[in-house]
């Protein structure tokens, strides 16, 4: 412990530590408050928060007083006083005007390397971003989640404020387990209430099934846009019956269900969220009519949304490049983008990572009012360090993506052709690398990741796993520089 005490009487009087023996120490994060300092190091494979001086911090902290020094474990009892004393390391909402990012952190390492793509951009970061979907897959918690975005931000000196988001979210009980962790997004995965049937129906079956809906409920729809055209800035939308029929049966289930949710968890919440509601869950693209008949009857039940993510035209698959024309992409985009600003909420854009021949319409045409979402981009770095770095750990990564492609692909959709993709052991280390940016291989790395780290998703880290965090945490700087560069390529397409 000689190193530590050394470490704590250096940042007692003010003094910028330097690492010491085996102990590393991260001099960004050094903080202030009262007469407590505080400090976060790393020491025997573990990262914990160091603190010397008294006063209030100092004894809030959990862990056991040594010669006038503290050490505490990086958990949420120790976010949760910090959040006290620091109140910047809150998550908090962006509301409707700001650029935002989302970034998603499947190894909860990732936060740094986030942060060095941020900082002194006018963009607002939400460092803490996951699914359902994955946490059931990583085996980890909304409490880990928002462990690794304070600690990470503060590691890196970083206190302009970040954003949590609830990502896809389906249940009333999800939503409140997200709120009260302290997250300050809810994303509404609204695919459940699709009826995506609707989308190629006939115009007999269409108009059996319209006839079968409330008259009520008829009625209302039809006095408020039926017959009726409204304009938005370099267009004008217009429902026949047949087609504000089809968008009533589509959406109304979607409708109701986040008026519900916004009046019952959302508002009622007693503090700003950020309220997302995804629409993205369909199999063709949302046309104007249906974003607008969504936003304006929304609106009309006087639900507030931050951000709206409709399904745009092309593909957007998980880790790989825009598919589709982008010029008609441009084109129908600033539709949707036109619907947003005439209701005031930013346009969002789900599975963004890495559709860089878009990003610069997206920044463009919304005027900066966006929110684009990435989350498997940075697992991929991670996974591209381990091939360059480690070439005989990534062979045994390749390997278990390869086998459970299959299984892991219940969870996504994806369009990867491993039959067409080489076994490691038949191809060189330089192989290896340059093979990350093959869009197959991307997406069977991308979707794996729950059973490279655990085998069977979802419980603690098995043997490969336990590897692949211990490389990837051992060059820290390395992966943290390699998500700057990455991270920021997306932002400055976006003019940010």
């Amino acid at each position: 412990m000689d190193d530590i005490r050394r470490i704590a009487d250096e940042l007692l009087l003010g003094v910028r530590p330097a690492s010491r023996g085996q102990t590393r120490v991260y001099p960004s994060s050094i903080y202030s408050a009262g007469d407590t300092r505080i400090l976060q190091i790393w020491r025997s494979g573990e990262r914990l928060l160091l603190a010397a001086g008294r006063g209030p911090l100092f004894e809030e902290l959990p862990g056991t007083k040594i010669d006038g020094f503290k050490l505490a474990p990086l958990e949420g009892m120790t976010r949760r006083v910090l959040n006290r004393h620091f109140p910047q390391t809150l998550p908090a909402a962006a509301g409707r005007s700001k650029s935002g990012i989302g970034l998603g952190d499947r190894l909860g390492l990732a936060t740094p390397g986030h942060i060095r793509a941020v900082r002194d951009r006018d963009i607002f970061p939400v460092l803490a971003q996951q699914s359902m979907r994955e946490l059931n897959l990583t085996g980890r918690t909304y409490s880990d989640v928002l462990n690794s975005a304070c600690f990470g931000s503060m590691r890196e000196g970083y206190m302009l404020g970040f954003g949590a988001d609830g990502d896809h979210l389906k249940s009333g009980e999800d939503i409140s387990a997200a709120l009260e962790e302290g997250f300050s997004m809810i994303t509404l995965d609204c695919s459940e209430h699709l009826d995506p049937e609707m989308e190629s129906m006939g115009m007999s079956e269409l108009k059996r099934r319209y006839a079968k809906l409330p008259q009520s409920v008829r009625r209302d729809y039809e006095m408020a846009y039926a017959g009726k055209e409204f304009l938005v800035e370099g267009a004008e939308i217009s429902f026949d019956k047949m087609e504000l029929a089809r968008c009533i049966l589509l959406y109304s289930g979607v409708i109701d269900f986040a008026e519900r949710v916004y009046h019952e968890r959302i508002a009622s919440s007693g503090r700003d969220i950020d309220f997302e509601l995804s629409i993205d869950e369909t199999t063709a693209p949302t046309s104007p009519e249906a974003h607008y008949l969504v936003a304006a009857e929304l609106a009309r039940r006087g639900v507030r949304l931050t951000s709206l993510a409709p399904r745009f035209y092309g593909e957007f698959q998980k880790g790989v490049e825009y598919r589709g024309d982008t010029e008609r992409f441009g084109r129908e985009f600033a539709v949707h983008a036109a619907v947003a600003d005439k209701f005031g909420y930013r346009l969002s854009v789900h599975s963004g990572s890495d559709k860089f021949s878009v990003l610069p319409a997206v920044g463009e045409l919304t005027n900066g009012r966006f929110h684009l979402k990435t989350a498997g981009t940075s697992w991929l770095e991670a996974v591209r360090l381990i091939a360059g770095k480690y070439p005989s750990l990534y062979r045994r990564v390749y390997a278990r993506a390869l086998e459970s492609f299959n299984e892991a692909r219940r969870f996504y959709r994806v369009s990867a052709e491993v039959s067409s993709l080489r076994r490691p052991d038949s191809l060189s280390d330089e192989e290896l690398a340059a093979g990350i940016d093959d869009e197959s291989t991307r997406q069977v790395l991308h979707i794996s990741y729950g059973f490279i780290l655990h085998g069977e998703p979802g419980g603690r880290p098995d043997t490969l796993g336990r590897e692949f965090l211990a490389a990837v945490e051992g060059e820290e700087e390395l992966y943290s520089d390699m998500l700057g560069r990455h991270i920021g390529k997306h932002l400055e397409l976006l003019g940010k």
